[in-house]
């Protein structure tokens, strides 16, 4: 189903009359995650490995350009089902390095560094631009993280929302639509300040959280958020506690530990993806439910449990939604001192 902020975003991209800008210049030369990107033309054919990449080629209306795509966590957006059907799907999780290079792509948009980076699942970015296709790697799974350290990396900084709004302005470059660029930003951010209002509305004593990801098994550790990646930055722009301390991205942590730390809420990822036991959400709520040390936690004993789409949790167009839907939903519990 599309997310409510986000049906409006794109339907604005779609027929508003869009501010104009000036044309790119080429050839363009791009810096992204220590690499120079040289473009002599706007591609013609690219490839995402991650969906993240792909929604937001979609919105700024490139769909054509998109000759196959991989890495992914829920189905795509209803607005561009017609259009993703169309498109070759190389892989539900990673592609093989041949099924990428066999589309002939000008670009290989990529989500995460630990698909295409020094220890790539798919390749290095050098194999690559070896054969002359650019990789443009999104900011926010690069900048001030160390993808070799931890599962899925580990954050040297807090993640910046503006490494979103950089990415969605490299690519209209790259691609010349610098006018849709500009006009999706501006949308990201209007809805990044309606969700920051709608959380003041409610004055709370101290409320912290946890979210989870997934987990290999449904018996051991589960993959939590860190408190310096994505999910932190909406629990923190909203006023919400991590109750997580690991600079990883998503670390594994004891139950009992979780337990211990009681947070007020948990924030679960739903997924259509079945790569681990918990990608299915319904399997979360059935062990929190029955787990002798989980279903004793006041958030389970309260059904404070809060379902967010997996994509909201990753630096994407969907975190804005994302933000609004957990700003709205935290609002719905009485937590007043």
């Amino acid at each position: 189903m599309l997310l409510p902020r986000l049906a409006t975003l794109l339907t604005a991209l779609s027929f508003c009359a869009l501010a104009q800008a000036a044309p790119t210049a080429y050839p363009l030369t791009v810096e992204n995650c220590g690499s120079s990107l040289t473009f002599q033309h706007a591609p013609d054919r690219t490839v995402t490995i991650g969906q993240a990449g792909t929604e937001m080629l979609y919105a700024l209306g490139l769909g054509d350009k998109v000759v196959g795509t991989s890495l992914w966590f829920n189905d795509v957006l209803g607005t561009y089902k017609a259009q993703n059907d169309r498109i070759e799907r190389l892989a539900d999780n990673e592609p093989s390095f041949e099924a990428v290079i066999a589309k002939r792509p000008e670009l290989v948009a990529v989500e995460l560094e630990w698909m295409v980076g020094p220890q790539g699942a798919v390749g290095t970015r050098e194999q690559f631009h070896e054969l002359k296709i650019p990789t443009y790697l999104l900011p926010s799974d690069c900048e001030a993280k160390d993808n070799l350290v931890g599962s899925d990396g580990t954050r040297l900084a807090p993640f910046r929302i503006d490494s979103i709004y950089k990415a969605v302005s490299q690519l209209a470059a790259i691609f010349d639509v610098q006018a849709r660029g500009e006009q999706l930003n501006e949308q990201l951010k209007a809805s990044l300040a309606q969700s920051i209002a709608t959380a003041k509305k409610q004055q709370r004593k101290d409320v912290s959280a946890l979210v989870w990801f997934s987990s290999a098994e449904m018996d051991i550790e589960p993959f939590v958020a860190g408190h310096k990646g994505v999910p932190d930055f909406m629990l923190s722009t909203l006023g919400v506690r991590n109750v997580v301390e690991s600079d990883e991205e998503w670390p594994t942590v004891g139950w009992e530990t979780i337990a211990k730390a009681n947070p007020t809420f948990l924030v679960i990822a739903r997924m259509d993806r079945r790569r681990f036991p918990a990608d299915d959400y319904q399997k979360k709520l059935a062990f929190l439910r029955s787990d002798p040390v989980t279903r004793n936690m006041d958030a389970v004993k309260h059904n404070r449990i809060i379902i967010l789409d997996a994509m909201a949790m990753q630096a994407s167009l969907r975190t804005f939604d994302g933000l609004e839907q957990l700003a709205s939903a935290i609002n719905g519990y009485d937590l007043l001192p």
